[in-house]
């Protein structure tokens, strides 16, 4: 004698529950904030490779003036500049560019590029040359941003 099974009126469950839909959700957003945040990582990290391109063009723009004026080297290190050093870059020299004229010309350059913070170091040993750029940046919280020096001999 077999034993016969009376089929069941009850449909069975389907669909989702209400917890598996705000783990989903969950686990969504969570992977949606992460995504966000590395854009905002890239946006940065490209700013800050755009700013060291830039710094890059100035220093070696100051050593191709140097090159060009070998004999008065010595006087562009009047380039060397403190933050908050360099104002009043509205107008640009027009007429004879004189060395001091040039060096007010590039200081004026770097402050807008790399914004107020920016300084520079120039300094001239025997004829090697060495310019430093330092700019604030908002990943170096606390202390001076980034620093690009290129040494080279006139």
């Amino acid at each position: 004698m077999s034993i016969r099974r009376i089929p069941s009126t009850r449909s069975p469950v389907a669909g989702f529950t209400l917890i598996e839909v705000l783990i989903a959700i969950l686990v969504m957003a969570v992977g949606l904030l992460g995504f966000a945040m590395m854009q905002t990582m890239s946006l940065r990290f490209a700013q800050a490779a755009n700013q060291r391109t830039q710094a890059t063009n100035l220093a070696y723009d100051l050593l191709d003036q140097m090159r060009a004026n070998r004999l008065v080297a010595a006087q562009y290190q009047g380039a060397t500049f403190a933050p908050g050093a360099v104002n009043g870059c509205a107008a640009r020299p027009v007429g004879a560019m004189t060395v001091a004229a040039s060096i007010r010309r590039w200081q004026c350059q770097v402050v807008t590029v790399l914004g107020p913070d920016a300084q520079s170091t120039v300094t001239v040993v025997n004829g090697l040359v060495t310019v430093r750029i330092n700019w604030g940046e908002e990943r170096w919280n606390g202390g001076q941003g980034p620093d690009f020096a290129v040494e080279s001999r006139l």
